[in-house]
């Protein structure tokens, strides 16, 4: 025991706490900051203020990852004959179909941005698209990028929003996203008469690899701590068996005479 409060030992005992709760801290300081950035990316962004539909992304953009549910406004000009039908969407508990227009940025060759401008139980019972100028506030959204492709092109019923099953309704480029309308938004000619308000389905979610960086340097720094507080534990070992005297051996009994 007084082998383990020698000077050396206590310096060698105080490198270790050191060395132990500096790394617990700075582990536990990454993990703090991958779960921060984690939760950042998980921000319900629907109910921040609308921007320009420019300032989120442009036409030849990939989907800005930290966009999803960000409301936009979006001027431009509808395209009728782009209206196309998304089944396996339900509303109030019944399933139904996503009325899905596009709008033109700015003229007929420009890049368009397809639109869910609401839902319908029956492609049947759909009210017709609408035409002309229009100005609403939508929820931008990324397109199916999985899924198998649209099995009969010539329809307008798509099972999904895929970008490549869009374009084979449009004359022109189109948005690598699109957007759900607001409602509850002031708009202008925004093509809801008669439609039901189309449930937003897609949230932000942290990405797999979210602030993996932090994670690992949070082990890194675990696994150092545990480094530490093992070689603390061989050393004192060490030290401490060298300084342990040997029992002395016995001596060999002297034989006993006949």
């Amino acid at each position: 025991m007084r082998a383990l409060l020698s000077p050396r030992l206590l310096a060698a005992h105080l490198v270790a706490l050191i060395c132990v709760v500096a790394a617990g801290l700075l582990g536990y300081w990454q993990y703090d900051a991958w779960g921060e950035r984690r939760d950042a990316e998980r921000v319900d962004r629907t109910q921040l203020d609308p921007i320009p539909l420019a300032d989120a992304m442009g036409p030849d953009d990939p989907f800005p990852a930290d966009r999803v549910g960000q409301p936009v406004e979006v001027r431009g000009t509808w395209l009728p004959a782009s209206t196309v039908y998304v089944s396996g969407h339900e509303h109030d508990g019944r399933d139904g179909f996503w009325v899905v227009t596009s709008l033109t940025s700015d003229g007929p060759d420009d890049p368009a941005l397809p639109l869910v401008r609401g839902w319908v139980a029956d492609v049947e019972g759909a009210p017709g698209p609408p035409t002309g100028p229009a100005e609403v506030v939508a929820w931008l959204q990324p397109t199916d990028a999985s899924g198998e492709p649209d099995p009969d092109p010539a329809d307008d019923v798509l099972t999904q929003v895929r970008t490549a099953d869009l374009i084979q309704h449009v004359d022109q480029d189109l948005y690598g996203a699109y957007a759900v309308l607001d409602t509850d938004a002031t708009a202008t000619n925004p093509g809801t008469a008669g439609l039901e308000p189309a449930d937003l389905e897609q949230l932000p979610e942290a990405g797999r690899f979210t602030a993996v960086r932090n994670l690992l340097y949070a082990l890194e720094w675990w696994v150092f701590g545990g480094f530490a507080a093992f070689i603390w534990w061989r050393y004192v070992r060490d030290v401490t068996s060298a300084s342990t005297p040997e029992p002395a051996p016995e001596d060999d009994p002297v034989p006993s005479e006949p």
